[in-house]
């Protein structure tokens, strides 16, 4: 059945509430969340085996990505969870600068990746997985009804969500040669493609590239830079660190577990029984001072180009696919391949990249920053230039992908596409790039999809909390029935509350010409929207939404109990005699922002001392005190039942907590950044208020909705581009007007005017129609 064609009564194999095209991390997400809120969901995906597949780099988060996986993870989703049981190296990045750009990434093992996305998903009740090839959708009266597959089977759905990553009319480069492919080995997805093409929605052609593989066993790792992980590692989940929060029990082992001794191969072909995980209860003590990761953790590496590599690549860069017009798609600007670097960058001598384990139970490394399609002599020889890769055996050769991506200016803030009731779209297929842009999609499409669904059941809309139960061994969400009746009828963020919200407000207002990346940059209120507040901005509404269950909600509470008695307790405590002599030791160290090292307090020769009297809070206020200074003198007073996780952590990480000299310098770190949502709150107050009342102006733009019927050609004094913009794009507020490409704050004024005008005069027009 042609997506075009009108058809009557179907007959449907089978029926759900919420269907899932497509297994990447949208999907999973997507999945996640609506079979979570009690919907009948079914994913599909090409293979079973390839669930969560993580195409290019293993690693998860990363700067502003780690927002978005916190995020998600804050909501109630699962990618955090994944990420944390089977990450290989945990890092922090940023934590020499502001807390506002302080960001979480993690080297994942790729394998077992998907391994534990599987097992994830397959836990949840309500959700099944199914391996079909997804051919074409049905339309009914402009409503998507359902899909058709492959085998001609029809399955019904209420709504139907499109996760197809590069799939669509997928084209691999890689040197001369080309062919259709979703990703290196699998199919792309061409009937489908075609079919979206029949909906009459806007399209654009993107590209991506993935790099070489290399087997460790052939590297030289003496010859490159060791970069080790965080020692004391911060993880994604709020949820993974209630085992040390929750002082009631001792915490279940989380994550993977291998027989004590079972012998290990890491990249480097070493193989030794010390490897093998610790057994549950050395990985988790009974109040451990610190999170420790399930897996072992283990290096990457640092090099950099030569001479004779940037000779290599200038020399054949007329056979890349980018120059020889093969390449139709546009790449993404701020991940370009090596010979997009070399020839737009020609003054730079050399360029950095990564070597980067795939995981403990492989060789294979991954080159991060050597993305290329040049052919594959070429990159074989591009390799061997480097010292210590001499001898490498590449595995994988790098290849530059082509796929079909629909103009996300066709969306609606839920995802939804505006010309078509009941179909959502969310991941690479909206012209973003990277698992983390692709997850936080991929939830906020499947909450959506879900309220949908439940609201033509014939279900009120209101917001409400679900209750959650246990279901065999599984904390499984079972909305009350006065809970399913009160749910929002669709669930949306706004960019003054997350970069989920920035993301896709971008993405639906001005739509996008390369494979969309977040940066910090792109927030205009990052101060607000930091990692560590994360679950305080966005776990009420995974709560009302029943993507929180009452452990975790139990466990966010604690946490938000203690900030806020730890706030009064600053704001309220004046420093007394022994104060100033603790604060004021030679031996009052702290540790530094990245938790690696222990370093004196900095003496700062123009900084007034601190006085008697003087209040906590007024001392954090100072541009050269940090909470880690205050600490020692505020340790004997962390005696309220609130600070009583912080109180044993402090104690498992130092002999003697309590004594003033030597202070304690070991603060674990997820004490740390507990501790620092509390600075920040105060050293940065003033800054924080003027971004609040910026963000209360936005919000007063967005709360000016612009209707559907409202005609732009009619207000005079607009250009005609710009009425042809406006009208294309049609924004939802006036808000988002005022943040497309080339909308003027006159404009913007001018429609605002034209607002009240022509809604006296349909008013009128509606009045005489009754």
């Amino acid at each position: 059945m042609a997506a075009n064609e009108q058809i009557g009564t179907p007959h449907f194999s089978e029926t759900f509430d919420v269907l899932i095209v497509g297994a990447g991390h949208a999907g999973c997400e997507a999945a996640a969340a609506s079979a979570r809120m009690g919907l009948r969901t079914a994913l599909f995906t090409l293979n079973l085996d390839l669930i969560a597949q993580m195409s290019c780099n293993p690693a998860i988060g990363g700067v502003a990505k780690g927002h978005l996986v916190r995020e998600v993870d804050a909501l109630g989703g699962i990618m955090g969870e994944v990420a944390d049981s089977c990450g290989i190296q945990f890092r922090l990045l940023n934590t020499s600068r502001g807390p506002a750009v302080w960001s979480p990434r993690a080297q994942c093992d790729k394998a077992l990746y998907r391994t534990k996305m599987r097992e994830k998903l397959e836990s949840i009740p309500n959700l099944f997985i199914k391996q079909a090839e997804v051919i074409d959708l049905v339309i009914e009266d402009n409503r998507i009804t359902g899909v058709l597959l492959r085998d001609g089977r029809k399955i019904a759905a209420k709504s139907t969500i499109v996760t197809t990553g590069t799939f669509l009319n997928g084209l691999i480069h890689c040197g001369e040669q080309q062919y259709t492919a979703g990703r290196s080995g699998e199919p792309a997805s061409v009937l489908l493609g075609e079919s979206l093409k029949r909906l009459g929605l806007r399209e654009t052609r993107l590209k991506t590239g993935t790099p070489p593989r290399l087997d460790g066993r052939t590297i030289d790792w003496s010859r490159f830079e060791e970069q080790p992980g965080d020692s004391d590692p911060t993880p994604f989940s709020f949820r993974t660190l209630q085992t040390l929060t929750d002082l009631s029990s001792r915490p279940e082992r989380s994550g993977v577990e291998r027989p004590v001794g079972e012998p290990v191969t890491d990249a480097k072909g070493a193989t030794t029984d010390a490897q093998a995980t610790p057994p549950s209860s050395t990985l988790y003590p009974l109040h451990s001072a610190s999170w420790t990761p399930p897996l072992r953790q283990i290096s990457c590496h640092i090099a950099t180009t030569t001479p004779e590599t940037l000779a290599l690549i200038k020399a054949n860069a007329h056979r890349s696919p980018m120059y020889t017009g093969q390449i139709e798609g546009i790449g993404p600007r701020y991940c370009p391949s090596i010979e997009d670097k070399i020839v737009r960058f020609p003054d730079k001598t050399s360029h950095q990249f990564f070597l980067e384990p795939e995981g403990l139970n492989t060789h294979e490394v991954y080159i991060n920053g050597m993305s290329t399609s040049l052919p594959q002599e070429v990159q074989s020889a591009m390799v061997h230039s480097i010292p210590g890769l001499e001898n490498a055996e590449m595995l994988r050769p790098g290849y530059a992908i082509e796929y079909d991506a629909i103009d996300p200016t066709e969306l609606d803030r839920t995802l939804r596409v505006k010309k078509f009731t009941g179909l959502y779209l969310a991941g690479q297929i909206n012209g973003t790039s990277g698992y983390e842009e692709a997850a936080c999609q991929g939830l906020i499409a499947g909450i959506n999809a879900a309220l949908f669904a439940r609201h033509i059941s014939g279900a009120p809309s209101s917001p409400t909390v679900l209750s959650s139960a246990k279901v065999g061994s599984q904390d499984a969400r079972v909305p009350t029935p006065e809970a399913q009746s009160l749910l929002p009828a669709s669930f949306t963020l706004d960019r003054t509350e997350a970069y989920t919200g920035i993301l896709i407000d971008d993405l639906i207002s001005k739509g996008t010409d390369e494979p969309y990346r977040m940066f910090t940059s792109r927030a205009e209120f990052r101060l607000h929207l930091r990692i560590d507040n994360a679950d305080a901005r966005l776990t009420p509404h995974g709560r009302r939404l029943g993507l929180i269950d009452d452990t975790a909600w139990a466990a966010f509470e604690a946490k938000q109990l203690r900030l806020a008695a730890f706030t009064h307790l600053l704001e309220t405590t004046r420093l007394n005699d022994t104060d100033l002599t603790t604060l004021t030791s030679p031996q009052n160290c702290h540790l530094d922002r990245s938790a690696q090292r222990v370093v004196e307090r900095p003496a700062s020769p123009v900084a007034a001392q601190p006085q008697k009297g003087d209040l906590f809070a007024q001392l954090l206020k100072r541009p050269e005190t940090t909470i880690e200074h205050l600490i020692p003198a505020l340790i004997p007073r962390l005696t309220a039942e609130a600070f009583a996780p912080w109180r044993t952590a402090l104690t498992a990480a130092n002999p003697n907590p309590y004594s003033l000299i030597p202070n304690p310098c070991r603060i674990p770190a997820w004490v740390r950044n507990e501790l620092k949502t509390v600075e920040t709150s105060i050293k940065f107050a003033g800054y924080l208020a003027q971004q609040q009342r910026s963000m209360d102006r936005l919000r007063k733009d967005e709360s000016r909705e612009i209707p559907s019927w409202f005609n732009y050609a009619a207000c005079s004094g607009l250009s005609r581009e710009m009425v042809e913009k406006l009208t294309k794009i049609r924004p939802s507020t006036l808000g988002q007007a005022s943040r497309m490409q080339g909308v003027t704050p006159a404009a913007v004024a001018l429609i605002h005017t034209f607002l009240e005008i022509q809604a006296r005069t349909h008013t009128q027009q509606q009045a005489r129609i009754a």
